[in-house]
């Protein structure tokens, strides 16, 4: 797929500066450009790098002025970095930008979907499934019975999406992403074995949702585990039965967290966190890489540490962990 500079300067209105019948068909770092690339110079630091760049256009500020001879075309904006970023959504939507229903595929009695449906290749759709309009389903998805998909939400290649779950407007559900699947629920029994408690809930993700790859978002057992608006799921997260996560909130790769419990809005939770179930974390919670969460936390706290505590204690304190050895010495020597 080729732009020329003309097209891309009417995209983001600007100017060019060189040969308007320029065109690309890839980007690049300004200091890796290469015939046929497009790069932006947005940093000062870089500056020196688009006099021996060989990328073919550069969106650059329209203050910029060249102090030597370039050879890129350029294209004048107000903001250099705010456009290049308007580019790539603009191609992504242009990459993404597929309609059809694919064979083989199998699409079972009752569905109803709205207009620009891509249905990939390899595809099963269950019975009175209810898609909306310019749904992107790619090849070798699963969408089971009674599922609602809302408009312009896009499941990638391998998603699996059981039954009864309802998905949102403007949602994106990553390559081998499950939702819907079994919570874990066990009870023990007498002689020491553990029969399946049937979970029976479903799972709603809200309006503009994203959901990394391989992650996973249970049922509920009764009920439902809910994904409220504006949520980001990274990679690798499970999400257990009847969790309920608050809008906006971000958590990141590896992240587990158990049953029932319920996170506020806006929270931010890093890497690797271990959260137990039946508890409550307020809303604007901070809860930073590799902690360990037994207990409730109020609004607004900010944490570190398994278990974790306040974060400015754990700071003060891992000065002390890491000398432990030292004062130990120093206060053996004491006690002689």
């Amino acid at each position: 797929m080729k732009f020329s500079a003309a097209q891309i300067a009417g995209i983001l209105e600007g100017d060019v500066v060189g040969n308007p019948e320029a065109e690309v068909n890839k980007l690049a770092k300004i200091e890796e450009g290469t015939e046929g690339s497009l790069t932006f110079l947005a940093n000062p630091k870089y500056a020196n790098y688009i006099y021996t760049t060989e990328a073919t256009i550069t969106i650059v500020n329209k203050s910029f002025e060249p102090e030597q001879e370039i050879t890129t075309t350029l294209i004048k904006v107000e903001d250099a970095k705010s456009a290049f970023s308007k580019l790539l959504e603009y191609y992504n939507q242009v990459k993404l930008m597929k309609s059809g229903i694919e064979q083989p595929s199998v699409i079972s009695e009752g569905v109803t979907y709205g207009e620009g449906l891509y249905l990939g290749s390899f595809c099963y759709i269950g019975k009175n499934v209810v898609i909306g309009n310019n749904v992107k389903i790619y090849p070798n998805s699963f969408i089971g019975d009674n599922v609602v998909i809302g408009d312009n939400s896009i499941l990638f290649a391998g998603a699996r999406v059981y039954s009864e779950t309802v998905i949102g407007k403007n949602c994106t559900i990553h390559s081998g992403t499950i939702v819907g699947s079994d919570g874990f629920g066990f009870a023990p029994q007498e002689d020491g074995t553990y029969a399946k408690v049937p979970q029976i809930g479903n799972v709603i993700i809200e309006d503009n949702v994203e959901i990394g790859a391989c992650t996973t978002v249970d049922r509920a057992t009764l009920g439902s585990t809910i994904i409220r608006k504006g949520v980001k799921l990274d990679n690798q997260i499970q999400i257990a039965h009847n969790v309920e996560i608050g809008e906006n909130t971000v958590i990141a790769s590896q992240t587990g967290v158990a049953g029932s419990t319920k996170i506020g809005k806006n929270c931010m939770i890093g890497g690797q966190v271990g959260i137990v179930g039946h508890i409550t974390i307020g809303d604007g919670v901070r809860i930073q890489a590799q902690s360990g969460i037994g207990k409730s936390l109020k609004d607004g706290e900010v944490v570190q540490g398994s278990p974790a505590f306040n974060y400015g204690d754990f700071a003060k304190s891992f000065v002390h962990f890491k000398n432990l050895p030292k004062i130990v010495d120093e206060l053996n020597k004491l006690k002689k």
